[in-house]
């Protein structure tokens, strides 16, 4: 297991947020999120705070770089509801020559409702490791 990052429960330690509106097609049986749309919000925000770093995704994709989820791990705290606007806050850390990982913390309203991390490994085009682009280590979500 590669997993180390431990996410702080305190909004104010992280850089960037991202903002998703859980869909109605999302809900389980109970009128609650499922958790199969967790991996989904994070992978938005993820692509969203790589963005703001001034490398969307599609152009390090053409630079021939990947960055496959090795590992992910998520702690439910409280449920997401349709149309809660949930706040992500990222942070990177725990940065080698070819991973990263990312630590997560879902708010609503300011509550705590989930966190998670989520461990990449850099990928070439054929899905070969690769050595990670030298910007990853310095991506903190302020662009």
């Amino acid at each position: 297991m590669r997993l180390s990052l431990e996410p702080s429960l305190d909004a104010s330690d992280y850089r960037f947020v991202h903002r998703v509106r859980p869909r109605f097609a999302e809900t389980d049986a109970m009128g609650i999120i499922h958790h199969g749309a967790y991996p989904v919000y994070l992978e938005e925000a993820r692509a969203a705070l790589i963005a703001a770093a001034g490398h969307p995704y599609t152009a390090v994709r053409r630079d021939g770089v990947d960055f496959a989820v090795l590992e992910l791990y998520v702690r439910h705290r409280r449920p997401l509801h349709f149309d809660d606007p949930v706040d992500l806050h990222l942070a990177v850390g725990a940065v080698t020559r070819t991973t990263f990982q990312v630590a997560y913390l879902l708010t609503v309203g300011g509550e705590t409702r989930a966190t998670a991390v989520t461990v990449h490994g850099a990928v070439d085009g054929a899905g070969r490791p690769a050595r990670l682009p030298g910007w990853v280590a310095e991506v903190d979500g302020t662009g």
